[in-house]
């Protein structure tokens, strides 16, 4: 058996699944943790990290090494994705996590690699074969086009809900002015008609995931009063139903969106601009409804990685 820790250090969350691999080559997630990082806030033109970011996000990463270092037949996989991609000190930051938290070795991936995570996390856990995969992040969007059950197409795209935040919300989130969101869904919309492939996604549903996107599934679940309203694993909602969310979010100030169920209050001020990429995309194509998962790069590289021991013969093929 096998202790497998997969970390995932993002734009605004590092978050943290550890899975215990059998030898016959099943599979559980025992241990999930998040915490919201922020890593990207305040990065400017100069795209530099900052301090007070840093920070934060060694602590976190000093809570997950807390959880996992103590387990038998350990694997760690630590990935870091858009902020530290684009950091212009990404060296130094990188040092600073080995030196500060045991010999922790990020490893920055491609935002076309990342993409391709979510494709597998995505097509192994949900019966989807003709969609639109869209991952809204803190600092990147990745859109994945899959067509008969394979990943046709698939982009990374550098905007996320902090650094679109921060770009179009100069004045600040407490009201959502419309000129802000304007200029922004104009953006967005710019940026998807420069994928030349994308319109081959013309009336597909959108698969959701990241942060933004399914706090749009936590919202509508918890207005509708599901048990279990985090559980999104596949929920699905019509355009009309994420266009009656995204109208109640930008309606009001910040201390009202922070009073939504469904909405956390560390997500408040940049849900707007993390919401508009998916009501974009949704009228871009015009699509009719929107499938959620909570599966994403994580799970692809815990499936890559257990499909990996199979072909070395460490472990036996799941039945």
């Amino acid at each position: 058996m096998e202790n497998f820790a997969v970390i995932d250090l993002g734009s605004n969350s590092a978050r943290l699944t550890i899975s215990e691999i059998e030898d016959d080559g099943t599979y559980k997630v025992i241990k999930q943790l998040k915490e919201m990082v922020r890593l990207s806030e305040d990065m400017g033109a100069d795209q530099n990290l900052q301090q007070p970011a840093i920070e934060r996000t060694i602590t976190a990463l000093k809570k997950f090494r807390d959880e996992y270092s103590k387990l038998p037949n350990l694997k760690v996989r630590a990935i870091a994705t858009a902020a530290t991609r684009m950091a212009k000190n990404q060296k130094k930051f990188l040092k600073q996590v080995a030196d500060e938290v045991a010999g922790l070795q990020l490893e920055v991936i491609p935002g076309t690699l990342e993409a391709h995570y979510d494709f597998v996390g995505v097509i192994n856990t949900l019966p989807v074969s003709n969609c639109v995969i869209m991952d809204t992040g803190g600092g990147s969007c990745e859109l994945i086009l899959v067509q008969n059950g394979k990943a046709t197409n698939l982009i990374s795209l550098p905007v996320g809900a902090v650094n679109l935040t921060e770009r179009f919300f100069k004045n600040g989130t407490d009201k959502i002015k419309a000129e802000d969101l304007f200029w922004e869904t104009t953006f967005v919309n710019q940026l998807f008609n420069d994928v030349w492939w994308l319109r081959k996604g013309q009336n597909l549903p959108i698969v959701a995931l990241g942060g933004s996107n399914r706090t749009l599934a936590k919202i509508k679940r918890k207005e509708s009063d599901f048990r279990h309203f985090e559980n999104i694993h596949g929920f699905r909602m019509s355009v009309a139903s994420v266009n009656q969310v995204y109208a109640e979010v930008i309606s009001k100030d910040l201390a009202g969106r922070k009073k939504i169920p469904g909405l956390t209050t560390e997500r408040a001020d940049i849900i707007a601009g993390g919401m508009t990429p998916i009501v974009t995309i949704l009228r871009f194509l015009d699509s009719d409804r929107v499938v959620f998962s909570q599966n994403g790069v994580r799970e692809g590289i815990l499936l890559e990685h257990v499909a990996q021991l199979q072909e070395e013969g460490k472990i036996g093929q799941r039945s």
